[in-house]
Protein backbone atom coordinates (compact mmCIF):
# COMPACT_ATOMS: atom_id res chain seq x y z
CA UNK A 1 0.00 0.00 0.00
CA UNK A 2 0.61 3.77 -0.41
CA UNK A 3 2.86 5.33 2.32
CA UNK A 4 2.19 8.79 1.66
CA UNK A 5 -1.71 8.75 0.45
CA UNK A 6 -3.02 11.81 0.51
CA UNK A 7 -6.40 13.87 -0.99
CA UNK A 8 -6.20 15.11 -4.60
CA UNK A 9 -5.77 18.45 -4.24
CA UNK A 10 -3.90 19.87 -1.34
CA UNK A 11 -1.20 22.79 -0.67
CA UNK A 12 2.17 20.99 -0.45
CA UNK A 13 5.51 22.45 -0.66
CA UNK A 14 7.88 22.73 -4.09
CA UNK A 15 9.81 19.85 -2.43
CA UNK A 16 7.30 17.75 -1.63
CA UNK A 17 5.59 18.10 -4.88
CA UNK A 18 8.84 16.72 -6.13
CA UNK A 19 8.73 13.86 -4.04
CA UNK A 20 4.78 12.94 -4.39
CA UNK A 21 5.61 13.20 -8.17
CA UNK A 22 8.33 10.92 -7.87
CA UNK A 23 6.24 8.17 -5.93
CA UNK A 24 2.76 8.60 -7.87
CA UNK A 25 4.57 7.64 -11.26
CA UNK A 26 6.36 5.17 -9.60
CA UNK A 27 2.99 3.25 -8.30
CA UNK A 28 1.41 4.02 -11.93
CA UNK A 29 4.46 2.29 -13.54
CA UNK A 30 6.47 -0.29 -12.54
CA UNK A 31 9.17 0.75 -14.95
CA UNK A 32 9.98 3.80 -13.28
CA UNK A 33 13.22 3.35 -11.14
CA UNK A 34 15.13 6.33 -8.96
CA UNK A 35 18.90 6.39 -9.09
CA UNK A 36 21.28 8.47 -7.28
CA UNK A 37 23.97 9.09 -4.18
CA UNK A 38 22.59 8.13 -1.16
CA UNK A 39 19.25 8.19 -2.34
CA UNK A 40 17.58 4.63 -0.93
CA UNK A 41 18.04 4.21 2.54
CA UNK A 42 19.15 8.11 3.55
CA UNK A 43 16.28 9.54 0.94
CA UNK A 44 18.65 11.50 -0.94
CA UNK A 45 20.60 15.00 0.39
CA UNK A 46 17.56 16.56 0.31
CA UNK A 47 15.21 13.94 1.77
CA UNK A 48 13.00 13.94 -1.74
CA UNK A 49 13.05 10.23 -2.22
CA UNK A 50 12.07 9.45 1.47
CA UNK A 51 10.23 6.44 2.26
CA UNK A 52 10.42 5.11 -1.26
CA UNK A 53 13.03 2.42 -0.47
CA UNK A 54 10.64 0.99 2.04
CA UNK A 55 7.78 0.81 -0.47
CA UNK A 56 9.19 0.47 -4.14
CA UNK A 57 12.64 -1.96 -2.55
CA UNK A 58 15.92 -1.96 -3.25
CA UNK A 59 15.26 -2.92 -7.37
CA UNK A 60 13.91 0.19 -8.08
CA UNK A 61 15.23 2.38 -5.84
CA UNK A 62 19.13 2.30 -6.16
CA UNK A 63 21.58 4.12 -4.76
CA UNK A 64 24.57 4.73 -6.77
CA UNK A 65 28.58 5.16 -6.43
CA UNK A 66 30.10 8.65 -6.92
CA UNK A 67 30.49 8.16 -10.55
CA UNK A 68 27.91 10.25 -12.49
CA UNK A 69 29.21 9.24 -16.03
CA UNK A 70 28.95 5.54 -15.14
CA UNK A 71 25.47 6.13 -13.30
CA UNK A 72 24.01 7.93 -16.11
CA UNK A 73 25.42 5.50 -18.79
CA UNK A 74 23.71 2.85 -17.10
CA UNK A 75 20.52 4.37 -17.25
CA UNK A 76 20.65 4.99 -20.79
CA UNK A 77 21.08 1.18 -21.16
CA UNK A 78 18.66 0.89 -19.15
CA UNK A 79 15.80 3.33 -20.73
CA UNK A 80 16.75 1.29 -23.82
CA UNK A 81 15.47 -1.91 -22.54
CA UNK A 82 12.27 -0.46 -21.69
CA UNK A 83 12.87 0.75 -18.22
CA UNK A 84 11.80 5.12 -17.24
CA UNK A 85 15.12 5.91 -14.85
CA UNK A 86 15.21 8.90 -12.79
CA UNK A 87 18.34 9.93 -11.66
CA UNK A 88 19.01 12.80 -8.69
CA UNK A 89 22.09 14.58 -9.21
CA UNK A 90 23.14 15.60 -5.60
CA UNK A 91 23.75 19.10 -7.19
CA UNK A 92 23.68 20.30 -10.65
CA UNK A 93 27.41 21.50 -10.67
CA UNK A 94 28.08 17.80 -10.51
CA UNK A 95 26.78 16.81 -14.20
CA UNK A 96 30.24 18.02 -15.58
CA UNK A 97 31.10 14.37 -14.83
CA UNK A 98 28.74 12.75 -16.48
CA UNK A 99 28.38 15.27 -19.54
CA UNK A 100 29.48 12.96 -22.51
CA UNK A 101 26.81 10.25 -21.15
CA UNK A 102 24.42 12.97 -21.31
CA UNK A 103 24.58 14.81 -24.63
CA UNK A 104 26.78 12.41 -26.76
CA UNK A 105 25.11 9.32 -25.34
CA UNK A 106 21.54 9.79 -24.10
CA UNK A 107 20.47 13.08 -26.35
CA UNK A 108 21.83 11.19 -29.42
CA UNK A 109 20.69 7.86 -29.58
CA UNK A 110 17.27 8.10 -31.08
CA UNK A 111 18.90 10.08 -34.00
CA UNK A 112 21.27 7.15 -34.19
CA UNK A 113 19.64 4.00 -33.76
CA UNK A 114 16.01 5.47 -33.81
CA UNK A 115 15.06 4.10 -30.14
CA UNK A 116 14.21 6.44 -27.45
CA UNK A 117 15.56 6.90 -24.19
CA UNK A 118 12.86 7.91 -21.95
CA UNK A 119 15.52 9.28 -18.83
CA UNK A 120 15.08 12.31 -16.56
CA UNK A 121 17.75 13.79 -14.75
CA UNK A 122 17.22 16.10 -11.95
CA UNK A 123 18.85 18.69 -10.79
CA UNK A 124 19.16 21.20 -7.10
CA UNK A 125 20.09 23.64 -8.92
CA UNK A 126 20.46 27.89 -8.71
CA UNK A 127 21.83 29.39 -5.24
CA UNK A 128 20.58 32.19 -2.36
CA UNK A 129 21.56 29.40 0.41
CA UNK A 130 25.43 30.45 0.47
CA UNK A 131 25.98 27.21 -0.86
CA UNK A 132 29.43 28.57 -2.79
CA UNK A 133 30.42 27.90 -6.44
CA UNK A 134 30.67 24.06 -6.81
CA UNK A 135 27.00 24.14 -5.24
CA UNK A 136 24.94 26.69 -6.54
CA UNK A 137 25.26 27.36 -10.19
CA UNK A 138 22.43 27.37 -12.68
CA UNK A 139 23.13 25.48 -15.94
CA UNK A 140 20.62 25.22 -18.06
CA UNK A 141 21.67 26.93 -21.01
CA UNK A 142 24.45 24.08 -21.22
CA UNK A 143 21.77 21.58 -22.23
CA UNK A 144 19.17 23.75 -24.00
CA UNK A 145 21.31 23.80 -27.53
CA UNK A 146 21.65 20.05 -27.46
CA UNK A 147 19.17 18.12 -29.85
CA UNK A 148 17.30 15.54 -28.32
CA UNK A 149 16.88 17.02 -25.03
CA UNK A 150 14.26 18.50 -23.51
CA UNK A 151 14.88 21.04 -20.23
CA UNK A 152 12.78 22.34 -17.76
CA UNK A 153 12.89 24.72 -14.69
CA UNK A 154 9.70 25.27 -12.71
CA UNK A 155 9.05 28.16 -10.97
CA UNK A 156 5.87 26.64 -8.76
CA UNK A 157 4.85 23.32 -6.75
CA UNK A 158 1.62 22.79 -9.47
CA UNK A 159 4.34 22.50 -12.29
CA UNK A 160 7.11 20.90 -10.09
CA UNK A 161 4.41 17.97 -9.84
CA UNK A 162 2.88 18.47 -13.52
CA UNK A 163 6.53 18.31 -15.49
CA UNK A 164 8.12 15.84 -13.61
CA UNK A 165 5.29 13.32 -14.01
CA UNK A 166 5.42 14.59 -17.66
CA UNK A 167 8.57 13.56 -18.18
CA UNK A 168 8.99 10.53 -16.70
CA UNK A 169 6.13 9.56 -19.35
CA UNK A 170 8.21 11.62 -22.08
CA UNK A 171 10.22 9.07 -23.95
CA UNK A 172 12.98 11.65 -24.91
CA UNK A 173 15.35 12.53 -21.93
CA UNK A 174 15.01 15.38 -19.81
CA UNK A 175 16.46 17.66 -18.10
CA UNK A 176 14.81 18.26 -14.97
CA UNK A 177 16.11 21.23 -13.27
CA UNK A 178 14.48 22.53 -9.68
CA UNK A 179 15.78 25.59 -8.05
CA UNK A 180 16.70 24.89 -4.15
CA UNK A 181 15.91 28.01 -2.21
CA UNK A 182 11.81 27.25 -3.21
CA UNK A 183 11.93 23.74 -2.24
CA UNK A 184 10.62 24.76 1.29
CA UNK A 185 9.55 28.34 0.61
CA UNK A 186 7.09 27.75 -2.30
CA UNK A 187 3.50 26.10 -1.90
CA UNK A 188 1.11 25.57 -3.72
CA UNK A 189 -2.38 23.79 -4.05
CA UNK A 190 -1.41 20.53 -6.18
CA UNK A 191 -4.34 18.08 -7.41
CA UNK A 192 -2.06 14.52 -7.69
CA UNK A 193 -5.58 13.38 -9.09
CA UNK A 194 -5.74 15.45 -12.06
CA UNK A 195 -4.82 13.81 -15.70
CA UNK A 196 -1.33 14.03 -16.24
CA UNK A 197 0.56 15.05 -19.80
CA UNK A 198 2.08 12.11 -21.60
CA UNK A 199 5.46 14.43 -22.99
CA UNK A 200 7.27 17.60 -22.55
CA UNK A 201 5.02 20.61 -24.29
CA UNK A 202 6.68 24.20 -24.57
CA UNK A 203 4.42 27.42 -24.14
CA UNK A 204 4.59 30.06 -21.55
CA UNK A 205 1.93 31.65 -18.21
CA UNK A 206 0.79 35.15 -18.06
CA UNK A 207 0.91 35.28 -14.57
CA UNK A 208 0.36 38.88 -14.40
CA UNK A 209 -1.25 41.10 -17.27
CA UNK A 210 0.71 44.77 -18.11
CA UNK A 211 0.41 46.98 -20.58
CA UNK A 212 4.03 48.96 -20.21
CA UNK A 213 6.43 46.11 -20.16
CA UNK A 214 6.86 42.65 -20.63
CA UNK A 215 9.15 40.63 -18.21
CA UNK A 216 10.26 36.79 -18.93
CA UNK A 217 11.55 34.62 -16.31
CA UNK A 218 11.78 31.12 -15.10
CA UNK A 219 12.56 29.40 -11.58
CA UNK A 220 13.06 31.49 -8.78
CA UNK A 221 13.48 34.53 -10.86
CA UNK A 222 9.50 34.11 -11.88
CA UNK A 223 9.06 35.20 -7.98
CA UNK A 224 10.95 38.24 -8.12
CA UNK A 225 9.50 39.26 -10.99
CA UNK A 226 6.27 39.04 -9.81
CA UNK A 227 7.35 41.19 -6.82
CA UNK A 228 8.75 43.58 -9.18
CA UNK A 229 5.86 44.02 -10.68
CA UNK A 230 3.71 44.39 -7.33
CA UNK A 231 6.58 47.44 -6.92
CA UNK A 232 6.24 49.11 -10.02
CA UNK A 233 2.50 49.20 -10.16
CA UNK A 234 3.18 51.65 -7.33
CA UNK A 235 4.97 53.32 -9.78
CA UNK A 236 2.48 53.82 -12.19
CA UNK A 237 4.22 50.66 -14.30
CA UNK A 238 2.42 48.21 -15.60
CA UNK A 239 4.19 45.03 -16.17
CA UNK A 240 3.11 41.55 -17.81
CA UNK A 241 5.30 39.16 -16.38
CA UNK A 242 5.51 35.43 -18.50
CA UNK A 243 6.57 32.35 -16.53
CA UNK A 244 8.71 30.03 -18.78
CA UNK A 245 8.52 26.93 -17.20
CA UNK A 246 9.25 24.62 -20.13
CA UNK A 247 12.78 25.92 -22.47
CA UNK A 248 13.05 23.29 -24.44
CA UNK A 249 10.87 22.69 -26.75
CA UNK A 250 10.48 26.80 -26.37
CA UNK A 251 7.18 27.81 -26.81
CA UNK A 252 7.77 31.76 -28.05
CA UNK A 253 4.02 32.58 -29.39
CA UNK A 254 2.44 33.92 -25.62
CA UNK A 255 6.50 36.30 -25.47
CA UNK A 256 5.74 38.09 -28.72
CA UNK A 257 2.34 38.20 -28.15
CA UNK A 258 3.11 40.04 -25.52
CA UNK A 259 5.77 41.90 -26.42
CA UNK A 260 4.31 43.10 -29.40
CA UNK A 261 2.02 44.69 -26.89
CA UNK A 262 4.43 46.58 -24.42
CA UNK A 263 6.68 46.97 -27.26
CA UNK A 264 9.21 46.36 -24.12
CA UNK A 265 11.14 43.70 -22.79
CA UNK A 266 12.82 42.24 -20.08
CA UNK A 267 14.73 38.69 -20.12
CA UNK A 268 15.49 37.89 -15.80
CA UNK A 269 17.49 34.72 -14.74
CA UNK A 270 19.68 33.09 -12.56
CA UNK A 271 22.45 31.85 -14.67
CA UNK A 272 25.31 34.12 -15.65
CA UNK A 273 24.77 36.40 -18.33
CA UNK A 274 27.26 35.70 -20.98
CA UNK A 275 25.30 33.16 -23.61
CA UNK A 276 22.89 32.64 -20.89
CA UNK A 277 19.40 31.19 -21.88
CA UNK A 278 17.89 34.80 -22.01
CA UNK A 279 20.17 35.70 -24.50
CA UNK A 280 18.40 33.31 -26.64
CA UNK A 281 15.15 34.64 -25.57
CA UNK A 282 16.56 38.21 -26.63
CA UNK A 283 17.57 36.87 -29.96
CA UNK A 284 14.30 35.28 -30.60
CA UNK A 285 12.36 38.63 -29.58
CA UNK A 286 14.45 40.79 -31.78
CA UNK A 287 14.16 38.61 -34.73
CA UNK A 288 10.42 38.30 -34.51
CA UNK A 289 9.04 41.36 -32.67
CA UNK A 290 11.80 43.66 -33.68
CA UNK A 291 9.18 46.31 -35.53
CA UNK A 292 7.08 46.76 -32.51
CA UNK A 293 9.77 47.65 -30.01
CA UNK A 294 10.50 50.79 -28.54
CA UNK A 295 13.30 49.97 -26.62
CA UNK A 296 16.28 47.59 -26.32
CA UNK A 297 15.81 44.13 -24.90
CA UNK A 298 17.21 44.11 -21.36
CA UNK A 299 18.93 41.32 -19.44
CA UNK A 300 19.18 41.02 -15.85
CA UNK A 301 21.34 38.46 -15.00
CA UNK A 302 23.70 36.82 -12.58
CA UNK A 303 27.42 38.55 -13.77
CA UNK A 304 30.19 35.76 -15.25
CA UNK A 305 31.53 35.02 -12.26
CA UNK A 306 31.84 32.23 -9.44
CA UNK A 307 28.69 31.61 -6.65
CA UNK A 308 30.99 32.90 -3.85
CA UNK A 309 30.36 31.30 -0.26
CA UNK A 310 29.49 34.90 1.58
CA UNK A 311 25.68 35.09 1.35
CA UNK A 312 26.31 38.93 1.50
CA UNK A 313 28.57 38.87 -1.48
CA UNK A 314 25.84 36.11 -3.64
CA UNK A 315 22.78 38.24 -2.89
CA UNK A 316 24.56 41.00 -4.68
CA UNK A 317 25.09 39.10 -7.78
CA UNK A 318 21.63 37.48 -7.69
CA UNK A 319 19.26 39.77 -9.80
CA UNK A 320 17.58 41.67 -7.14
CA UNK A 321 13.50 42.81 -6.98
CA UNK A 322 15.02 46.26 -7.07
CA UNK A 323 17.22 45.86 -10.14
CA UNK A 324 14.18 44.55 -12.46
CA UNK A 325 12.43 47.34 -11.05
CA UNK A 326 15.34 49.43 -11.67
CA UNK A 327 15.35 47.73 -15.68
CA UNK A 328 11.60 48.30 -15.90
CA UNK A 329 11.75 52.24 -15.42
CA UNK A 330 14.86 52.38 -17.74
CA UNK A 331 12.78 51.27 -20.75
CA UNK A 332 9.09 52.95 -19.89
CA UNK A 333 11.82 56.08 -19.98
CA UNK A 334 13.50 55.16 -23.06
Amino acid sequence: MPTDTAPAAEEISYVDAIHHALGDAMRADESVMLMGQDIAGHGGAFKITRGYLEEFGASRVRNTPIAESGTIGIASGAALLGLRPVIEMQFADFITCGFNQTVNVAAKMFFRTGHPVPLVIRFPAGGGVGAGAFHSQNNESWFTQVPGLKVVAPAFAGDAYRLLRAAIADPNPVMYFEHKFLYRREKAVVDRGAPTPTRIEGGSQVLREGEDVTIVSYGWMTHRALEAAERLAEEGISAEVIDLPVLVPLGMDGILESVRRTSRAIVVHEATITSGFGAELAARIAEEAMDSLDAPIRRICYPDSPPPFHKGLEARRIPSVEGIVEGARALAAW
